[in-house]
């Protein structure tokens, strides 16, 4: 069964890549993946190579392309070394505005055979980063009144939509875990460079947050598959929906098994920011690198992006009562999306597979 022309935008990011593989295995989809640099390990996506800051670029590029029927935005600037504070700096807002209107107003022009468009948000939506918010989180709350790109990037969605055949669904997952390198939203390598050092300096891995945060993770693999029911699903055009595991944890509670996947000693809790140590241990990185004859990148912020601020916000480190971060996935289970997995066995799946492609070293038992 042909089901179209996918173009996912944000290719060599931690959601992107993941959607990518996933669509290039199905039957009937044609992809195209875009990015600056093109990720390793895409099979048959056709990868253009754009920057969304370019105007001149993406009118060419995207203005060429009548026969893309879908789309996935899964695109983000974010603000290097402010990372968590940048959430609110205008420039973050308006960047991220103009990187979607560059892509989607030259292709929404030309693509007369476009059926829907799939955009990404997440827990900035109920302003987690401003104030606690009720647990769990609903779809159909009122819009959270701060200023945020969310709602820059969906009001221009909507309008552009106005008397148009196709149609957008939103998607707001939580802490999202898979594979990338120099993702700026991906702990779960900087957790591991963080433990892999300390076990290689000979100390044991203590827990580095603060007190118990209550959250949700999303497996890209999932995330994927929700992309692809949005896009497929008619009842979900107009929609927003909460996508998450299906269970809940703390990076307390989760730490056990991160350092046994890891096969390091677990230690007492240590409270360390990540954030502020690990960009300085290059050296020792870049050792390591070496020693295990690793494919990742020896200066650590090539490998792991901003990620290091935001294990620090995600582990509450710092922090006296963290928000808990919990959202009702009830609408999409509503809608006929049901996925879920188990979130410790989703953290081994992932830490295996990023030693498997000898990204995190393989210590010995």
């Amino acid at each position: 069964m042909s089901h179209g022309k996918i173009v996912i935008v944000g290719a060599s990011g931690l959601v992107g890549y993941e959607a990518i593989r996933h669509f290039e295995r199905l039957p009937g989809w044609e992809v195209i993946a875009i990015s600056r640099r093109k990720p390793e390990g895409i099979g048959s996506a056709k990868h253009i190579s754009v920057d969304l800051m370019d105007a001149e670029r993406c009118q060419n590029v995207f203005g060429e392309m009548a026969d893309v029927t879908h789309v996935s935005y899964a695109a983000v600037h974010e603000i290097a070394g402010n990372l968590v504070a940048g959430w609110q700096e205008q420039e973050q807002m308006r960047t991220n505005l103009k990187m979607i209107q560059n892509f989607f107003g030259p292709l929404e022009k030309v693509a007369k055979g476009l059926k829907h468009v799939t955009v990404l948000q997440g827990t900035k939506a109920y302003g987690l980063h401003i104030e606690p918010f009720p647990v769990p989180a609903r779809e159909r709350w009122p819009r959270h009144q701060h200023e945020n790109f969310y709602w820059l990037q969906e009001d221009y969605i909507r309008e552009m939509q106005q008397g148009k055949s196709w149609n957008w669904t939103i998607l707001r997952p939580q802490l999202v875990f898979g594979e990338a390198v120099k993702g700026n939203l991906n702990v779960l390598p900087a957790i591991g460079v963080h433990a892999a050092l300390e076990h290689e300096a000979g100390r044991e891995v203590g827990y580095p947050g603060g007190p118990p945060f209550i959250f949700e993770a999303v497996d890209t693999q999932l995330l994927a598959r929700s992309m692809e029911w949005a896009a497929t699903t008619p009842a979900c055009g107009g929609e927003h929906f909460n996508i998450c595991n299906g269970d809940v944890f703390t990076f307390e509670n989760l730490w056990p098994t991160i350092t046994d996947a890891l096969n390091v000693k677990m230690g007492p809790a240590k409270p360390t920011s990540i954030g502020e140590t690990l960009p300085k241990r290059d050296a020792e990185w870049g050792a390591l690198v070496d020693k295990y004859q690793l494919r990742a990148p020896r200066v650590v912020k090539d490998f792991i992006g901003e990620s290091a601020e935001l294990v620090d916000f995600a582990t509450a480190y710092g922090y006296e009562e963290p928000p808990h971060s919990v959202l009702s996935t009830v609408k999409a289970r509503q809608y006929g999306f049901n996925d879920c997995i188990d979130t410790e066995d989703m953290i081994r799946k992932w830490l295996a597979r990023y030693q498997e492609v000898r990204l995190l070293p393989t210590f010995e038992a």
